[in-house]
């Protein structure tokens, strides 16, 4: 007895619609990223009827939903950011180490921090090379983002042998130095290592150390004249290097030959000589002084100056949201629709896979599932790989060369151009 078939509809159930619905976009999205955005509202509504006439919809049914066109939207629009923000992070990475970072919640919009640091040209720096000159100013006693203290101990009468480190741990611990006066390294030092980097003698006599041996007056000067009328009446005009050089080797004639003391440093021990005695020195005015930095591990702060340590560190760090929508332009676009239809393809591909061959009376039809899979993959990775390249060529560095070679080729077209003849 043959079958009397009597279906509901002669159509499929799933099928992709010529057009899309604004008011249908929302509730399809499976992150929401862009939902306030009408312009992006737009355009996933828009995309529907894209899909539709690329994949043949008016010739054979699409077994697509507008929803799946809308969410394939959404994951293009954020795979473009995504390829966009991680070639800018490499631009932009090494200006911006140490600086603040941001939390972010789920879909990768800033919570709390900078935002929009991805739309924006930052002011070059040295970067990297920068904090590693600012660790080396702290090694040579510069500066660098090491704070930089100075320290002072009254020497004892035929005591030639001194611990600076235990002196420096002992005022910081009781956050004043052996005459009572407070020391700004209060509490900063305990059993961490001190770096010396300057050793100095201080007398209050300051006529003795004016007058003394090889103290000062006519003894570093040009001539003993500094630039004064000297033999046969003559001016000399003293260059600003020289003057430089003479107050250098005056600094140093105070805290050496003035200061009749010399010293050597081994470990942070100190070691005068001579010996301090009763001669030319007072064992209640006369200081020595050291100046030192606390030696800290990488990540441990000291001081008020930001340093930067709780900042940006790498590419994950960077206070990089989600490109705005509106903040992309018309390459950006298209570069979304097409990846955007790559991805349906690839949907309806799994779809109609599920399904290899249909039964038909006297017949059965093999659906082309595979092909849709291959040209999916393929146009996705197609689409990336030429976005990345573009963007590849136009970092800082490549701009930076280009920028080279077209003054270069510039000049080189110069040097061959006449020169006007200047008839007066």
């Amino acid at each position: 007895m043959p079958t009397n078939l009597n279906p509901v509809s002669q159509t499929s159930a799933i099928v992709l619609t010529s057009t899309g619905s604004t008011a249908l976009v929302t509730a399809s999205l499976p992150f929401g990223i862009y939902t306030g955005s009408a312009a992006f509202i737009s355009g996933a509504s828009d995309q529907v009827a894209y899909v539709y006439k690329k994949l043949g919809g008016d010739v054979v049914d699409i077994e697509l939903t507008a929803n799946n066109v809308y969410a394939a939207y959404e994951e293009a629009v954020l795979e473009y950011s995504y390829i966009v923000n991680l070639y800018q992070g490499k631009n932009v990475l090494s200006s911006v180490l140490g600086s603040a970072t941001a939390s972010f919640d789920h879909k990768g919009d800033i919570l709390t921090g900078p935002s929009g640091s991805n739309l924006k040209y930052p002011r070059f720096s040295l970067g990297y090379s920068q904090r590693v000159g600012d660790a080396a100013a702290a090694a040579g006693g510069m500066g660098g983002t090491l704070p930089q203290y100075s320290a002072s101990f009254t020497p004892v009468r035929d005591k030639q042998d001194y611990d600076i480190q235990n002196i420096i741990s002992a005022s910081s611990a009781t956050g004043a130095d052996d005459s009572g006066y407070a020391v700004p390294f209060a509490g900063k030092v305990g059993n961490k290592r001190v770096i010396i980097t300057k050793v100095y003698y201080v007398t209050p006599r300051a006529m003795w150390r004016f007058y003394g041996y090889y103290g000062g007056l006519n003894v570093v000067g040009n001539n003993s004249t500094y630039g004064q009328f000297s033999d046969d009446s003559t001016f000399e005009v003293i260059p600003t290097w020289q003057n430089k050089m003479q107050a250098m080797a005056y600094e140093d004639s105070i805290t050496t030959r003035t200061s009749n003391f010399s010293f050597e440093l081994i470990n942070n021990k100190l070691r005068l000589y001579p010996t301090p005695s009763d001669y030319g020195f007072s064992s209640t005015d006369d200081k020595f002084w050291v100046r030192f930095y606390v030696a800290l591990n990488p990540y441990e702060m000291d001081g008020v100056i930001d340093t930067g340590i709780e900042g940006v560190n790498n590419l994950n760090t960077l206070p990089f949201d989600n490109i705005p929508y509106q903040n992309i332009n018309s390459m950006g676009k298209q570069w979304i629709r097409k990846y955007s239809l790559a991805l349906c393809k690839e949907m309806l591909g799994q779809i109609r896979g599920k399904f290899t061959t249909i039964p038909i009376p006297g017949e059965s039809v093999t659906l082309n599932y595979s092909d849709l899979l291959s040209q999916a993959k393929e146009e996705q990775q197609q689409l990336k790989d030429k976005l990345a390249e573009m963007l590849k060529e136009t970092e800082y560095v490549a701009l930076a060369k280009q920028d080279q070679e077209i003054t270069d080729a510039a000049t080189n077209v110069l040097k061959v151009t006449p020169l006007p003849i200047f008839v007066g």
